[in-house]
């Protein structure tokens, strides 16, 4: 079997060293993709950034991991582009219809809904400030993924002490 290719996809503002997705890099060796701008992001820039990354991989041995944010990215990206790939583990995907959705990013809105094209699975909290636990598994049943609930975690990121979130990586592998 040929090797797999992990991509790293943080959000806006970037993931932290103390974020499960820097930690990964550094434990598994993933690749995190770097955006132009991570704090005032253009859908169309990080769809193509996307796309010009894993284009010279085998799309079958490619898989995102995608958190915040970059989860709408990737459906925006499957819809542009429709590449399948291996799959895509989508972390907190941020509603990018509620009222809460940060300002500074433009284009990611409406949360794009069509099925994709590749095995997903989504992840969410109970108390995310960016998705409400029903829009989160509204965006797995539309995108065709997998839903996990993993109960009281907040955003799923840094401020949610999940260290190397090694349960994340469990399901990681289910991909």
């Amino acid at each position: 079997m040929s090797a797999t290719f992990y991509f790293v996809l943080p959000g806006l503002n970037n993931s932290g060293p103390l974020h499960w997705q820097s930690r990964w890099e550094t434990l598994y060796g993933f690749t995190r993709i770097h955006q132009r701008d991570w704090d005032t992001p253009d859908k169309n820039d990080w769809i193509h950034t996307i796309n010009e990354v894993i284009a010279p991989f085998p799309p079958e041995n490619v898989i995102l991991i995608a958190h915040s944010l970059a989860c709408g990215a990737v459906a925006h990206w499957a819809d542009k582009y429709a590449r399948s790939i291996r799959g895509a583990l989508l972390v907190a995907p941020a509603d990018t219809d509620a009222p809460s959705f940060p300002q500074g990013p433009t284009g990611f809105d409406p949360m794009p809904l069509q099925s994709l094209p590749f095995k997903t699975i989504v992840v969410a909290s109970t108390n995310d400030e960016y998705v409400s636990l029903q829009r989160a598994e509204y965006f797995a049943t539309q995108w065709g993924s997998t839903f996990v609930n993993i109960g009281d975690k907040g955003h799923i990121n840094s401020a949610s002490g999940l260290g190397d979130w090694p349960e994340g990586y469990e399901l990681l592998q289910r991909l």
